[in-house]
């Protein structure tokens, strides 16, 4: 794959590669602010959806895309955040105030689960955060007094400054926001001392070391940040879903993550939001054309999870680099047309952190 030429150490440092980048943001901001204004209800209300699970995808790609960090526990993150927020307003703190104090909040569980499992990594690092998941859920569950346990608990409508974050345009613009903040905080984390000590430890912890970087500290870090931004989400998927249940948060919604980090890109905050969009159209593709697939596998139970594991495969064994990967193939190839070289783009191989010698 061709890199971008670079002439000095600034160009690592920039947020955006060019001019060019810059009105490329600006305008798909500006189409983004707009969509509500042309379409439905209904896409709007998906496309909100797809914001949260995008910020979800940006939190949990700090940590495994990032930091080389797997978690199979972040369902348990989005479930507290969702749930302080709730509970929060229910108690009369505005939105706020409640929406960050979940993202501390939850920043502070991260941190909590990631200093005992400074030694794992790898399967064991990915059951650790399964069995907190687990927990967590059992907790929402039997904490009655504060949850609501298997009844639930209702969401109450916020509002900023006098208007009502409800329906799908509220939702929408909310977490539009938040995803253009997170990913601009990212963006500043990764190119920050911080970020660069977490990239290291990701491509090899000896070596890392060896350079000074301190491994528990980093990686506690990395673990409260990837939990924060996760229970920012949480909050805003529980005006997503106004009534909110624990059952909801289940390894299902971590292994859906997962596959947002791991079909995006990793090591791609592009890759998350890919991901993320990946994740959300696929059910509603699949649910428009269900009617029409020949020999009835429409009807076939368990149709969606198996076309979910078998993209899943099929990106790791022929496109490692995920949707992002191959988008930037494709801006590599047409930039270079016709003079381009298919070497530079054949298949490169992507490693997880369990999959690398240490």
């Amino acid at each position: 794959m061709i890199a971008p030429f670079k002439t000095g150490y600034a160009q690592d440092l920039t947020l955006a590669k060019g001019p060019g980048s810059r009105i490329a943001y600006a305008v798909l901001l500006a189409v983004m602010a707009a969509i509500p204004l042309v379409l439905g209800e209904f896409y709007v209300g998906e496309l909100g959806g797809l914001f949260i699970f995008a910020i979800a995808g940006v939190g949990l790609m700090l940590l495994t895309g990032y930091t080389g960090l797997v978690s199979l526990g972040n369902a348990a993150f989005l479930g507290i955040g969702a749930y302080t927020n709730a509970i929060l307003l229910a108690r009369g703190v505005p939105f706020l105030i409640s929406l960050p104090a979940a993202g501390l909040l939850t920043a502070f569980f991260g941190v909590l689960i990631g200093v005992p499992t400074l030694r794992m990594s790898g399967l064991y690092l990915a059951i650790a955060t399964l069995a907190f998941g687990s927990i967590i859920g059992t907790v929402l569950q039997k904490w009655d007094g504060l949850t609501g346990g298997f009844d639930g608990f209702a969401v109450q409508t916020p509002s900023i400054l006098g208007f009502k974050i409800e329906g799908a345009w509220g939702v929408y613009y909310a977490a539009l926001i938040v995803l253009v903040l997170v990913v601009w905080v990212s963006l500043n984390i990764l190119r920050s001392p911080l970020g660069r000590a977490m990239v290291a430890i990701r491509d090899s912890e000896i070596s890392a070391q060896s350079m000074g970087i301190n491994l528990a500290v980093t990686k506690s870090i990395a673990f409260g940040i990837s939990a924060g931004i996760t229970g920012l989400a949480g909050g805003l998927y529980a005006h997503y879903v106004r009534h909110l249940a624990p059952d909801s948060f289940d390894i299902l919604l971590s292994i859906q993550l997962v596959t947002i980090v791991f079909i995006g890109g990793l090591g791609s905050l592009h890759g998350a939001i890919f991901g993320a969009a990946f994740m959300r159209l696929l059910p509603q593709a699949i649910a428009m054309v269900r009617d029409d697939l020949p020999f009835g596998l429409g009807q076939l139970p368990g149709l969606e999870p198996s076309l979910f594991g078998l993209i899943l495969v099929l990106v790791i064994m022929f496109e490692p680099g995920g949707i992002n990967g191959r988008w930037v193939k494709l801006k590599a190839y047409f930039a270079a047309f016709p003079l381009h070289r298919k070497p530079a783009a054949r298949r490169q191989k992507s490693y997880a952190k369990s999959e690398r010698l240490r």
